[in-house]
């Protein structure tokens, strides 16, 4: 049984991450296969939509820049220096319903800045 419970564990993760492949995928967990790609693109494009949709915009061009401008944060963010801070702004963007990367990487450089000041007289 305790050479089942790695085997089992291991392929229920595959099975729901093939279940649920248009989450939320952490850049930095980021591997760049085919497959991930494939997510990253659909969830951008999901999560654009529903942004979109909840606002009232649905002209084509806007929200194809937007996709773009969320796939290029995307990037960026898979090369963060700082984990524990990309962490901390992920978790605080899902608890207040943000799921965009360009507002992940925004805030994102926003606390990275803020982590190297110090107070100075």
């Amino acid at each position: 049984m305790k050479k089942l419970a790695p085997i089992l564990a291991t392929t229920l993760i595959l099975f729901f991450s093939t279940c649920y492949a248009a989450d939320f995928i952490h850049p930095l967990d980021f591997g760049g296969t085919s497959e991930e790609k494939e997510a990253v693109v659909s969830f951008i494009i999901e999560q654009t939509k529903a942004s979109c949709d909840s606002i009232g915009i649905n002209d084509p061009a806007t929200i194809k820049m937007m996709e773009k401008q969320n796939l290029a944060a995307f990037k960026t963010l898979t090369t963060a220096k700082n984990r524990e801070i990309l962490d901390i702004v992920i978790n605080q963007c899902k608890t207040i319903g943000i799921r965009d990367y360009s507002t992940i990487q925004m805030m994102y450089n926003q606390q990275l800045q803020a982590s190297k000041e110090e107070l100075d007289w």
